[in-house]
């Protein structure tokens, strides 16, 4: 491992002791390690819940209930009061996961770095969204969203972390492609909380929050978390703003992987947005006939998504190659939103999705094991992730800021036309990451 600063916190694992330690395997300064040790498959599974759970509760009000509930409330404004519901909501997200993720990598607690951060945030986030589900006012939503975001965002800012914190480099692939599976899991049984619940805001809201708690709660029991032995130097100014930022100068390949992230995710978070109103506003939908059929567009898409992630992240660990698979997802989703740009019908719009969701699987499955194997420093994953995830959560603020006016000017094949041209750049920009193959 790379030489430590004197003022560097030290580490140590308690038992059971991560796998690379399991194994006797040495880390290289970029966090690589140089022999596969064996895959703990109990770990991997409440993993696996605990970020099914997760996106659960964060996703389902983007993609559905939340659109919904603004509907509800204020009919005659919904675009603009979800777009600045969205964008502040995505905005405290930004901050939240950087510097969540930075003080997770500095906290001195006997529960572990990463552990009380997934416990708070998992609380937290119910608290946000049982505001949202009882209070019916703008400005309440706006709230609650505002604590939701914040909540999970450090949720996710841990959780993530222990991807490098706990899996080696051998086996990121087929984690990273389970975690692109719990993405897609959650849309799909999240679309179908939103249908079978319709008109009861509580229960659309609620349930998704308390599974979380529970998964979390699970994973967190079990999780092998390290311990600071030492007390890290004091949290600066200057340590403040470095949570945000990761030199490209020094880390070209992190800022290029940081680069396609956002593009692509940028790209995929106007259709999360907006289908809501796409169908009706396009196809002529019925409102009664909105929630069936974005449920089903959205089951749709998860199903190819979840079909090809875990195939592709197993293909990728099996080849040792990453960028070829994020290169032709990136291709594959700009075809999707290209299709969605100029579908004519609701049978069109089923074949986007499939193109679609074929393509956000296999981006899902492979992106994230490419980011972990150019992170700058196995210290600071926390941070490092954070600054990655700003990449996640900016897209959330900058899609919707922009889609008013942007439909203004060309309606929805603008805008989705814009969403698929960002994935074509995202897919150039993946060929400029050295190192990786």
């Amino acid at each position: 491992m790379s030489q430590r600063s004197t003022t560097a916190a030290e580490t140590v694992p308690p038992a059971p002791r991560t796998p690379a330690h399991d194994a006797g395997i040495p880390l290289t300064p970029a966090g690589r390690q140089t022999a596969p040790a064996r895959m703990p498959l109990g770990l991997v599974g409440r993993f696996t819940l605990a970020s099914f759970a997760t996106w659960l509760a964060l996703l389902t009000p983007v993609v559905v209930t939340l659109a919904l509930r603004v509907q509800e409330i204020d009919p005659a404004n919904k675009e603009r009061n979800l777009g600045l519901i969205l964008g502040v909501g995505a905005f405290l997200a930004t901050v939240a996961n950087p510097l969540i993720g930075r003080l997770s990598d500095r906290t001195m607690s006997r529960y572990g770095r990463r552990r009380p951060w997934m416990i708070g945030g998992a609380l937290g986030g119910f608290v946000g969204l049982a505001i949202i589900a009882t209070v019916p006012s703008i400005p309440a939503i706006m709230i609650g969203w505002a604590i939701a975001q914040l909540a999970f965002n450090a949720l996710l800012a841990a959780l993530t972390a222990t991807i490098p914190d706990q899996f080696s480099v051998a086996h990121r692939g087929r984690v990273s492609g389970l975690f692109g599976l719990t993405i897609q899991g959650s849309l799909m049984l999240g679309a179908f909380v939103a249908s079978a619940f319709v008109g009861r805001p509580a229960l659309q809201f609620l349930i998704p929050a308390a599974i979380a708690i529970l998964a979390v709660g699970l994973f967190c029991f079990r999780l092998p978390d390290r311990q600071l032995t030492r007390r890290p130097a004091p949290f600066s100014v200057r340590e403040f703003f470095g949570s945000f930022w990761v030199n490209p100068k020094k880390h070209p390949n992190f800022g290029w992987a940081w680069m396609t992230r956002f593009l692509a995710l940028f790209g995929t978070a106007i259709p999360q947005a907006y289908l809501v109103y796409f169908l009706p506003d396009r196809l002529g939908t019925s409102p009664h006939q909105v929630a069936g059929q974005a449920a089903t567009l959205i089951m749709i898409s998860s199903v190819c998504t979840v079909a090809i992630a875990g195939p592709g992240g197993w293909l990728s660990d099996r080849m040792g190659r990453r960028k070829p698979f994020v290169i032709g997802a990136a291709v594959l989703i700009g075809i999707g939103l290209f299709l969605i740009a100029t579908a004519p019908t609701f049978a069109a719009l089923v074949v986007a999705e499939v193109v679609f969701g074929l393509g956000n699987g296999l981006f899902l499955a492979v992106d994230l094991a490419l980011i972990t194997q150019v992170l700058p420093d196995p210290d600071t994953v926390g941070k490092d992730l954070g600054v990655i995830n700003i990449a996640n959560a900016l897209p959330q603020s900058l899609a919707p800021a922009i889609a008013p006016a942007v439909l203004l000017m060309g309606g929805y094949t603008l805008l989705f036309t814009i969403a698929a041209v960002s994935l074509i750049l995202a897919a150039i920009l993946v060929t400029r990451i050295k190192g990786v193959r």
